[in-house]
């Protein structure tokens, strides 16, 4: 068996290589343009036991926290190999929201165990527990530097506290189980929602409701401030999200704009909504397993991303990157870049 070998000229052979060297350059045009430092376009973190509820970012993006029913905070580098870092458990009952403090040195949460904790980030110790709800804590926000808290429970109040002190400093009463709460902009100023499907804006100064809104028919999940602290936005188990002008001066029928999409089912989770550091986009959980993503202005749905094996509980937007966070009931965590 003879074997012949094919001679070419080197002309020839230069044209080979470069078509050769243009088809290898011509692959990563087609992948998609990376918009963020993530190692990966979509990370997914394991190692909850159990349903996680809630999900942030920190102040300056470098690290996040997640927490849910297995009553564990566990805190998570964003980039590199988002390592989970530190684990801080203290909580006896399931954690329902985490914030935290504007300078990103500790964190604030609220539990099933009628409690709300305040962690240093650096040494992982709980370094004051806030007592005073008769029932579950169901939600919790900060604001400000020294930090004040506010927290909403199934006791019917929303309380004002200072992370400074262990006590209560302010109880405001409401005739029913109140599930979500955040400050207005200046911080005098409580918005809460509930099972009696109300907003309501409480003056601090006076201890008394200054703003009533209406327009959920069903238990109020979530409430966002955005980002210029004009606008509170809200999410219901009635299946829409709506957008309230909060100002002070504002017409009689607040509400500016619905989404519709995301859904609720039979485990009445409280299903959370955030903003996009710029307010042009709006984020929310849904029990279909998917995250709803809507334009701002226009209304209309950019994305429905799917992903989740389960309720997808909590959503949250990075600080300065086009990185989206969301928590399920699949007990993990989903962190994806947005063109």
């Amino acid at each position: 068996m003879s074997i012949e070998v094919l001679k070419r000229a080197p002309d020839e052979l230069v044209q080979a290589a470069k078509r050769a060297k243009q088809e290898v350059q011509k692959v990563p045009d087609s992948m998609p343009p990376r918009t963020s430092d993530l190692a990966a376009p979509i990370m997914h973190l394991t190692g909850h036991a159990a349903e996680v509820f809630c999900c942030k970012f920190g102040p300056f993006g470098d690290i996040l926290a997640s927490a849910g029913f297995d009553r564990q905070i566990f805190i998570w580098n964003v980039f590199g190999e988002c390592e989970n870092i530190a684990c801080l458990p203290g909580h006896t009952g399931s954690v329902s929201q985490i914030c935290f403090t504007k300078d990103g040195t500790h964190l604030v949460s609220s539990s099933t165990d009628k409690t709300l904790a305040m962690w240093d980030l650096e040494t992982g110790v709980r370094v004051r527990r806030f007592k005073g709800h008769q029932s579950f804590v169901n939600s919790c926000n900060v604001s400000g530097d020294p930090a004040m808290i506010c927290s909403a429970g199934d006791d019917g109040t929303v309380r004002l506290w200072d992370s400074r002190r262990r006590h209560c400093v302010k109880t405001l009463n409401n005739k029913y189980q109140v599930t979500a709460v955040c400050f207005n902009e200046k911080a005098d100023g409580i918005i809460s929602g509930g099972i009696d499907n109300h907003i309501k804006i409480w003056d601090l100064k006076h201890t008394e409701v200054s703003t009533e809104m209406k327009g959920h028919i069903d238990t109020v999940t979530s409430l966002s401030l955005s980002p210029d602290g004009n606008f509170v936005l809200s999410n219901s188990m009635d299946n829409t999200v709506r957008m309230w002008d909060v100002r002070p001066f504002a017409p009689a029928n607040r509400c500016i704009k619905a989404f519709v999409g995301a859904q609720h089912n039979f485990e009445k989770n409280l299903i959370r909504c955030c903003w996009s550091p710029q307010g042009t986009k709006i984020v929310c959980g849904s029990s279909d397993r998917m995250v709803y993503v809507w334009d701002t202005a226009s209304r209309k749905l950019l994305y429905k991303l799917p992903g989740h094996s389960g309720s997808v509980n909590d959503v949250d937007c990075h600080p300065s990157q086009p990185i989206l966070m969301t928590a399920s009931s699949d007990k993990s965590i989903f962190m994806g870049e947005l063109k």
